[in-house]
């Protein structure tokens, strides 16, 4: 019998263009008196620009302006970044993971670089277990949901949830309290799965769109992942516009238009300008399979301007009104997914199995419903956020504030901020306090200062 002879192909091949021509990244803080230059050129692939956005995103970076150019195989880019307090980026830590994850060795290994924290969708992710949930949102949901873990000994050790045009997306991990290790029984899992649905099912009704719990297989972005799971849920199709009159000059505009000399789709996109909003941009467009060849992003006090030059993966352009519409929709709810207006409360308390369910049944119980949480563990410290409006949708009272500060103060660290429109408090001469939109973003602020050493 003849032999059969198969060629060879180096696993490394793939590799190869970037072995020869390796990412290379700088930091620079003497060019601009305001802020840190990040520079990055590469081979140009599939998705980087994203990976380099979510990198500066998840250290809490703002991105003030931005110039992309990615044409002819190589991408080559420039970001003007600051920290949360408007400073030049001068922590060497910080310096050193950036350098580290966007050059050559981030580069051969990406998938094992996420920023803490940053990683969903894993059956087990380490020793926690990742759970998702998309459903219709009402109030109280988040607490039934975290008291039926607590009543299964589950403990929710980091977790985020968005809502948008009444729906609701959340990502928690969570681990059974016992071992402190991942949930790997199939029967409890089947258990939790159950009771959760159950919950969920109550949110069914009169809605058209389904329910549902996931223990989902594969690894993405925490903040994608949300982005992801509304895009699927068709949140876009009633995006919803802001109804206070000192809130409808922040609505975004989005413009499609055609570059005839390159063969580009262009678009603008004018808005308030706030933390993350390059992130969720060209999230959506990554997804949604368009490739950005160039971008010019710009900040100017509270307004952003970002524009981009894209194509569809298949080379094609918007030709057609459908599908101009479609990529402004998409691109107007994740604008919107993020924004959080009215009272956020920070809380700190020692990790324990049911605080969730607790702090979230203190929350229903004053009426309020929760529009926006993030939930993180330090060490035994648990740090939780909500952005918080009552039933109805409308700011919460005063009065309201200072009765949970009155019941929950005595035993856990919390602290209230108001977020009201960055156009509203920069005219009352507030500009550069910790309000509004420019500079509201979703970490843990001064809490997880106090907690880490």
């Amino acid at each position: 019998m003849a032999k059969v002879y198969w060629p060879y192909f180096d696993p490394e091949y793939e590799n190869l263009s970037t072995r020869i021509n390796p990412p290379s990244v700088s930091i620079d803080n003497t060019s601009c008196k305001e802020c840190t230059l990040v520079k990055v050129d590469s081979m140009n692939k599939p998705g980087i620009l994203l990976e380099v956005v979510q990198v500066l995103t998840d250290l809490d970076l703002t991105i003030t302006k931005a110039y992309i150019s990615s044409d002819g195989g190589w991408f080559m880019d420039v970001f003007h970044v600051t920290d949360q307090q408007g400073n030049k980026v001068t922590d060497s830590k910080t310096i050193d993971y950036i350098e580290k994850v966007l050059g050559p060795k981030g580069h051969a290994s990406a998938s094992q670089n996420a920023w803490p924290g940053k990683r969903v969708g894993v059956h087990s992710l380490g020793d926690h277990t990742s759970i998702e949930i998309i459903a219709r949102d009402r109030p109280g949901l988040l607490s039934e949901v975290s008291a039926v873990l607590a009543d299964l000994n589950i403990n929710v050790v980091a977790a985020e949830a968005w809502t948008h045009n009444r729906r609701i997306a959340c990502v928690l991990y969570v681990n059974d309290n016992a071992t402190s290790r991942a949930v790997d029984d199939p029967e409890r899992l089947s258990a939790m799965e159950e009771q959760l649905n159950n919950v969920l099912r109550g949110c069914e009704q009169e809605d058209e769109k389904f329910a549902r719990t996931s223990l989902s297989i594969g690894s993405t972005h925490v903040d994608r992942r949300l982005h992801q799971m509304f895009f699927a849920d068709k949140d876009y199709e009633a995006v919803t516009k802001l109804d206070d009159s000192a809130s409808r000059g922040l609505e975004p505009k989005i413009t499609v238009e055609h570059c005839e000399e390159k063969g580009y789709s262009v678009i603008n996109v004018s808005c308030e300008d706030r933390p993350k909003l390059m992130f969720d941009i060209v999230c959506t467009l990554t997804d949604m399979q368009y490739i950005v060849f160039h971008a010019t992003i710009s900040s100017s006090g509270s307004h952003a301007s970002q524009e981009y030059f894209i194509r569809h993966k298949d080379g094609c352009t918007l030709d057609t009104e459908g599908e101009k519409e479609r990529v402004v929709k998409c691109l107007e709810a994740a604008i919107h997914r993020r924004v959080s207006e009215g009272w956020s409360l920070e809380l700190c308390a020692k990790d324990r199995v049911g605080l969730l369910s607790e702090v979230t049944r203190i929350l229903r119980e004053h009426g309020l419903s929760v529009s926006r949480a993030g939930v993180t563990t330090v060490g035994e410290q648990a740090v939780n956020v909500f952005y918080v409006k009552d039933a109805s949708g409308n700011p919460v009272d005063v009065k309201t504030i200072e009765a949970l500060r009155g019941e929950i103060g005595h035993s856990m660290m919390i602290d209230f901020k108001n977020k009201v429109p960055s156009r509203k408090w920069k005219e009352e001469g507030q500009a550069g306090t910790g309000g509004g939109w420019a500079k509201t973003t979703f970490f843990f602020g001064n809490l997880l200062e106090k907690l880490l050493p």
